[in-house]
């Protein structure tokens, strides 16, 4: 087995001046980010009354006030929907997990469960966007970026955020991967995510053009950095700065991404862990093997995006397709990084922008049309590593998984709770624009101590 990260990493680019704040339980981050929002009620969150309720009116007073999407409208009189598949307690937790997610259950007790999630924004783009940058309109910095802004690279050689995108295969489920996604908003353009392709070189214009050998690029790109810095001293441009900086990292690239992708040097075992797809490019399972071997030679932030949740009128079909795609990449992306020394200093993160509707959308007697709405007001995310208690639920939703019951844990609080583990106080990490201190949390967010090892 590989040992700690920072193989051939380099020595990286240094963050912050008095960074980070207080000491890190983490070093990195890998975001399993589930585009279209899992159903939190088929899924992490059994609630044995809605299989009472099946198919009768939701009860008074549960919706009271609250805004659905306009597929929904008001809720008054909607269907309750029992879930799909039966849950059982797993591990020593007794951690309730689905049957939908054999080889999460079997992680359990490495997982904390938040089951008191709620957000703001009732549609995917804006809370997607809210999640991952403080902010539901595009043009924040996105957290990968202000993680790499804040703590700089363990890595010369290679991105300090990369994101990857995948999907499942033939759903009607899919999401668009907007850029923004992983912006740098205000921030230099060189703390933005690198996205990784699926097919071709992973990175554009990785390769040399025919004719053209790495010396004659080496040469070519001296000479545009001579030039941009004579611009750079003229013009006084941070971004002239960053484009010189970006350049040098495409040519490093030019050796390591090939390097990284290669899976040759991975153990039959490994890959058989991560499932049949694994040597795929583009899917699932090839993304969260990437993300292990990012993460190992020094890479800070690893974003996946993976789209299909979006289950309007396909519980019975495409939820089940979903759920083998992510199921058995995701909880061996956990497992190869504890097995390799890495998980105690990596924070993983599996969740979506939102929830789905304990009611049904839809027509009840029409079960291969079943399907759930989006739900903002409560829904389940699991951590690993980084610090993060292990085997352990916090929070609740009420009896039919609608509304925070107990100890609710807001997006900026989430994020706040990230920003600590990587040894930064959410409150101190700003950055001046247009007259104003901007930060990850905007003016919210509080560490969620109960789920900490040590809070």
């Amino acid at each position: 087995m590989l040992g700690r990260v920072n193989q051939g990493a380099g020595t990286g680019s240094p963050g912050l001046p008095g960074l980070p704040h207080l000491a890190p339980r983490a070093k990195r981050v890998i975001y399993l980010f589930q585009n279209g929002a899992p159903t939190h009620v088929d899924l992490f969150d059994w609630k044995p009354r809605l299989r009472e309720l099946h198919g009768k009116p939701l009860p008074a007073g549960y919706a009271d006030g609250k805004r659905f999407s306009t597929m929904t409208g008001q809720a008054d009189g909607k269907l309750m929907l029992a879930p799909v598949e039966p849950f059982r307690q797993r591990g020593e937790s007794g951690a309730w997990v689905s049957d939908f997610l054999p080889y999460t259950a079997g992680i359990a007790d490495r997982l904390c469960f938040v089951h008191s999630m709620h957000t703001e924004a009732v549609n995917h783009a804006p809370a997607i966007q809210f999640l991952l940058s403080g902010s539901q309109l595009p043009g924040r910095p996105t957290m990968g970026a202000w993680l790499t802004y804040g703590l700089g690279s363990e890595t010369e050689s290679l991105p300090g955020f990369v994101v990857m995108t995948s999907i499942t295969k033939n759903t009607s489920c899919g999401q668009i991967f907007y850029d923004f996604y992983w912006g740098s908003g205000f921030l230099s353009s060189r703390f933005q995510g690198v996205k990784f392709r699926a097919a071709g070189d992973p990175v554009l214009y990785l390769s040399n053009p025919p004719g053209i050998s790495r010396q004659m690029r080496r040469e070519w790109l001296d000479d545009v950095a001579a030039v941009n810095e004579l611009n750079q001293q003229q013009y006084g441009d941070p971004e002239i700065g960053a484009r010189i900086a970006q350049y040098e990292m495409a040519f490093r690239m030019q050796s390591s991404v090939p390097e990284l992708t290669d899976l040759s040097g991975e153990t039959r075992e490994t890959l058989e862990m991560y499932g049949p797809g694994v040597t795929e490019p583009g899917t699932f399972a090839h993304n969260c093997l990437l993300a292990r071997r990012l993460v190992e030679r020094g890479t800070r932030f690893v974003q996946l995006m993976h789209a299909g949740w979006d289950q309007h009128n396909s519980l019975t079909t495409e939820l089940y397709n979903q759920c083998r795609d992510t199921d058995q990449p995701s909880a061996a992306l956990v497992r190869d990084l504890e097995q390799r020394g890495l998980l105690d200093e990596t924070l993983v993160i599996w969740g979506g922008e939102f929830g789905r509707t304990p009611f049904i959308q839809g027509d009840i007697n029409n079960r291969p049309r079943w399907g759930r709405d989006h739900h903002p007001y409560a829904f389940t995310v699991w951590l690993a590593g980084g610090g993060v208690r292990e085997g352990m639920s916090w929070g609740a939703s009420d009896d039919l998984g609608i509304n925070v019951a107990e100890r609710g844990v807001h997006v900026h609080d989430l994020q706040a709770t990230i920003l600590h583990q990587l040894g930064i106080d959410h409150e101190r990490l700003t950055f001046r624009f247009q007259g104003r201190q901007f930060r990850l949390t905007d003016i919210f967010g509080e560490v969620v101590q109960g789920i900490l090892k040590n809070g």
